[in-house]
């Protein structure tokens, strides 16, 4: 199979024009999928991320024609703000288990379904583990699984790769290997990539100085390119550099600190992306609005007010 070039390559692919500032978090949907956007209003959301379905069910209650019609009637209020889903955390494209590859296939496939009933542009997916069959392997798992989800369905619904932390036999720790899942798939298009912070910063990657910044962006750019890049997931990391563990903390309470998020706010490559927190919440509104108000207070006035459309790929 030849080998396809995603990286470095022309304008982003993921700009948005929409209400604010394209800050925002992952909220609940516990009192069903529409109360979302009281959540959203409530801690002046203006991009958000949602589970569409049980994060920790293969398969959901189906949604239902007239619950998706409204979520689209309240986001349309709202001035049609970016809507991220977040994959079920069962699915392991890279797993060896057929049995779990086969739900997987189909756990990914019910997502982006849900997702393109919803208005959502992306589905934020965790690559894989290859659970001891080896790196090469797992990514090719993966990229082969994700040629079968899309000849599952034709959608327009994205799936982003997340960057993990490199726990375990985790796959998408580093650049490098997401770009190798982007290039063997068949439609790279099809395809974008996730940037959590804490994970980065997990697996190794120092961002907390401008210039450990511009080497990330570098090789975001050289492996995946940063037109790919789709969302950003904000959050402090507990543990220290390299440490490969997965713990999320506040905005400016961790190991990476606060100056370092000023650094990806004000990048002007990544200016129209949607950035959400996955920050801890002892209370459903508060830490929220907390995180969020740090946030803003590190972004720099801009003259960029020409209007640009909704949809992924505008210029």
């Amino acid at each position: 199979m030849a080998v396809k070039d995603v990286s470095g390559n022309g304008r982003p692919r993921f700009r948005f024009a929409a209400p604010g500032d394209l800050l925002g978090a992952h909220l609940s949907t516990r009192g069903g999928i529409c109360s979302v956007f009281e959540r959203a209003a409530r801690i002046e959301a203006s991009a958000f991320a949602l589970f569409a379905k049980n994060s920790n069910q293969w398969l959901g209650k189906p949604l239902a024609p007239e619950e998706a019609a409204r979520f689209g009637e309240l986001r349309a209020g709202l001035g049609n703000p970016p809507v991220l889903t977040h994959a079920s955390y069962l699915i392991n494209l890279a797993t060896t288990s057929e049995e779990f590859h086969r739900k997987s296939i189909a756990g990914l496939v019910d997502e982006l379904k849900r997702a393109e009933r919803l208005g959502a542009f992306a589905v934020v997916l965790h690559p894989g583990a290859h659970m001891g069959a080896g790196v090469d392997a797992g990514l090719d798992r993966i990229a082969r699984s994700l040629d079968r989800v899309h000849a599952e369905i034709d959608t327009n619904v994205v799936t982003l790769l997340e960057t993990a932390a490199g726990q375990g036999s985790c796959l998408g720790c580093t650049f490098e290997e997401l770009g190798r899942i982007m290039k063997l798939v068949d439609d790279p298009r099809r395809l974008g990539v996730c940037v959590d912070t804490c994970h980065v910063f997990s697996a190794g990657y120092d961002l907390r100085t401008r210039d450990g910044w511009e080497r990330i962006v570098g090789e975001i750019d050289a492996e995946v390119g940063v037109g790919n890049v789709g969302a950003f997931h904000l959050n402090d990391s507990k543990r220290d550099l390299g440490s490969r563990v997965d713990r999320h903390e506040h905005i400016g309470e961790g190991r990476i600190g606060l100056e370092p998020f000023a650094f990806i706010l004000n990048d002007e490559r990544f200016d129209r992306v949607p950035k959400v927190l996955e920050t801890p919440k002892p209370d459903e509104f508060e830490a929220d609005r907390r995180n969020l108000s740090e946030l803003r207070a590190l972004l720099r006035p801009t003259a960029d007010s020409a209007p640009r459309s909704a949809r992924p790929g505008a210029p």
